[in-house]
């Protein structure tokens, strides 16, 4: 038993770990598919979310006109990529990978200044809930009625499951957000103790 009780008592502490795995975490996914932003298919791929968020669909062109021009991951279509460039697909993916590059960034920024990691804790946090939207806004995030018997909702396409793995990122930037709040009041006790 008193293993069991030691084993215990050294898991319930890894939530100071963890708290720093889930700021890495954040930060890669951040960082990587941000990057991947630049790269065409991984632009292609976003359009039907933007194309159909009434948020965001301003920044393309012809954003109703989407469908006809959509390829598969790894596909090379010339006339197709023509479009996606006239409806000003990639210089959007351009910006958002940027931003998001910037996001992993300032989460990571953590190590060496709170309030900047507070930043990126915050807009880690915001960044999900306009994701998860795609889940109402986006026709492709589910399973298209193509003969079978399972469409439609809960049936999540590959899109849809990609969107919902936000739901934990969102989660995520509540643990970083408490966490980077209680070492900013830690340190202004600290400097008026």
């Amino acid at each position: 038993m008193t293993t069991l009780n030691t084993l215990l008592h050294k898991a319930s502490r890894l939530d100071k770990l963890g708290i720093h795995l889930v700021r890495v975490g954040v930060a890669i996914i951040f960082i990587w598919i941000g990057a991947l932003k630049f790269v065409p298919y991984e632009a292609d791929s976003i359009t039907p979310f933007v194309a159909n968020s009434p948020v965001m669909s301003f920044f393309y062109n012809h954003p109703h006109e989407y469908k006809e021009h959509l390829t598969h991951e790894g596909q090379l279509d010339p006339a197709k990529r023509e479009w996606q460039v006239s409806n000003n697909t990639y210089a959007f993916s351009d910006g958002l990978g940027s931003v998001e590059i910037l996001i992993g960034l300032l989460v990571l920024s953590y190590a060496f200044s709170k309030r900047l990691g507070m930043v990126g804790s915050v807009l880690a946090f915001l960044t999900p809930i306009v994701t998860l939207s795609f889940l109402i806004t986006t026709p492709e995030a589910w399973v298209s009625s193509l003969g079978d018997a399972n469409f439609g909702f809960p049936f999540l396409s590959g899109g849809g499951r990609l969107v919902l793995k936000d739901v934990l990122m969102l989660a995520g930037g509540v643990v970083m957000i408490a966490d980077s709040a209680r070492q900013l009041l830690n340190a202004r006790s600290a400097a008026h103790g």
